[in-house]
């Protein structure tokens, strides 16, 4: 699992086995430095083309120093604000050919989210709370 790093992430809010993240936008070498010290098993790092560019020079001289693994990827659109969970449990009820509007009485989500969840269910990225997770 992935997890999305931003400027205002908080080094303390992120699971110790995180092994990658990835960087939605640029962050100061401090946060960085601080995930990298409370991350012991972090190996890879992601982000898109435009991020490295706007990268500090501070930050990319650490990132050598760890010897990180950068890739380089474009992972478009907006993660769904939905709990796995519960997109799970829809994507199954409709496998079992329940109709739309059953689902949305049952779950409370409007049937054309429903449609949307089970159309996009091989989305790469979701929101956990206030943060997005990537599935890879």
């Amino acid at each position: 699992m992935k997890i999305a790093i931003k400027q205002e992430t908080n080094a303390n809010q992120l699971p110790r086995d995180t092994e990658d993240i990835h960087m939605v936008r640029p962050v100061k070498q401090k946060t960085l430095k601080e995930i990298v010290e409370k991350c012991a098993a972090l190996k890879k790092i992601s982000l898109s083309k435009s991020t490295l560019a706007r990268l500090p020079e501070k930050t990319k001289k650490l990132l050598k120093e760890k010897r990180m693994e950068l890739n380089i990827e474009s992972s478009r659109g907006r993660a769904i604000g939905i709990g796995l969970e519960k997109m799970l449990h829809v994507i199954e009820m409709r496998k079992d050919h329940q109709p739309l509007r059953e689902i949305e009485n049952i779950t409370g989500i409007p049937k054309s989210t429903v449609h949307y969840l089970v159309k996009y269910s091989q989305r790469e990225k979701i929101k956990k709370g206030k943060d997005v997770v990537y599935l890879k």
